[in-house]
């Protein structure tokens, strides 16, 4: 895997809307501003990508004009970062301006950038790891660097800084807390803190036991299931299979062998059986008994906690992979970052997961030991 620069004072930062339009949107000036504000003060330069600002319904109607913004970040040289907007339900969509140009493969391969973001951003992390990028499962800029109260939220905040940083490893843990979704994103709720619960769980052992080494890879499991069936929530068909069949987006069953896989429900907050749907298909593909280990996110506002821990575990009795649930990543407030493609020791009766190699570099020119699969 090809490693990005980490970033640093003076940098370049592009924001994209690769999904969801919505940065455009007047009743979001008020967050868009606060988070430019805070890339600001971190040093970077940010600008927004000539699409980023488009309707709602532009965006839907031209996924070309999606793709032409991050084809253009990764083209300029002095752009080193590039933060999703949000997320959304159809970035596969952009697959087709972007895999047939060979201008924009060359681009990612040779100048690397740090990309960020979750939820739907899944399929855009998917879409570089196959070409050998290392991206990262993390912060976007509506949901985190607009954070309405005066400062982020320390833990996500914390793990958004390791991008700066020449950290040669680290450890994801557990937030001692947890933040409930505001009722309202409007002007009235600056400064207002969001409400605070304390963790009452951290990290809980469902299935297996002992340590694993191995490559992360993973992301929203709704999106996944969706890119395998192309059945969404609703039960519509987006025909996305046919599309990450095409580029062969997803790995065979020996590259998921190497893997760590980490998994998350989405803002849906998807019912008990409808998660049980996602895992079967996951299962039935015998995915979930090749890997060496799976990490499952917090679920939102903990949201059917203990309902989704019951599935987890009837879904894994008949198998062995060891499986740790509750992490703070995806959906959850607040979150950390999850670099894909780099090397992990997951030790699953200690509930430790550490990565154990560098996630950026000064060089552009480090490659982790995670094995790229162009």
């Amino acid at each position: 895997m090809i490693k990005p620069k980490k970033l640093e004072k003076g940098d370049k930062i592009a924001i994209v809307s690769l999904s969801r339009g919505l940065i455009g949107n007047p009743k979001v000036k008020h967050e868009l501003d606060i988070a430019i504000e805070r890339l600001n003060n971190y040093g970077f330069e940010v600008e927004i990508m000539p699409n980023a600002m488009q309707s709602f319904e532009y965006l839907y109607e031209h996924p070309e004009a999606r793709a032409q913004d991050l084809k253009d970040a990764f083209k300029d040289n002095s752009i080193k970062g590039i933060i999703t907007a949000i997320g959304g339900f159809d970035t596969f969509r952009t697959y087709e301006y972007l895999l047939n140009d060979q201008e924009f493969i060359n681009n990612v391969q040779n100048n690397p950038k740090v990309f960020l973001g979750f939820s739907d951003t899944t399929m855009n992390h998917l879409m570089f790891y196959r070409l050998g990028l290392e991206t990262f499962y993390g912060p976007s800029i509506i949901a985190d660097f607009a954070e309405l109260d005066y400062e982020m939220l320390p833990y996500t905040k914390k793990y958004f800084e390791l991008l700066l940083d020449d950290t040669n490893q680290y450890e994801i843990e557990s937030s001692p807390v947890w933040y409930s979704d505001r009722d309202s994103y409007g002007i009235e709720e600056i400064g207002k803190k969001r409400k605070t619960n304390f963790e009452n769980h951290g990290f809980e052992l469902l299935n297996g036991n002992g340590i694993v080494e191995g490559i992360l890879y993973g992301g929203c499991i709704d999106t996944i299931y969706n890119a395998y069936t192309g059945k969404r929530f609703n039960g519509d068909f987006s025909y996305e299979p046919e599309v990450v069949e095409k580029y062969n987006i997803l790995p065979s069953i020996d590259e998921y062998k190497e893997m760590i896989l980490f998994l998350e429900t989405s803002d849906l907050q998807p019912k008990p059986e409808e998660l049980q749907e996602y895992l079967l298909e996951l299962k039935k593909r015998n995915i979930l008994q090749s890997v060496k280990g799976i990490l499952f996110g917090k679920p939102k506002d903990e949201k059917f906690y203990e309902e989704y821990k019951e599935i987890l575990k009837k879904v894994f009795k008949d198998i062995d992979t060891p499986l740790l649930y509750n992490l703070n990543f995806g959906h959850s407030l607040p979150r950390c970052i999850i670099p894909y493609g780099v090397n992990a020791v997951v030790d699953f009766d200690k509930k430790k997961v550490e990565i154990n190699e560098p996630i950026v570099n000064s060089y552009n020119n480090y490659k982790s030991s995670g094995k790229s699969i162009i």
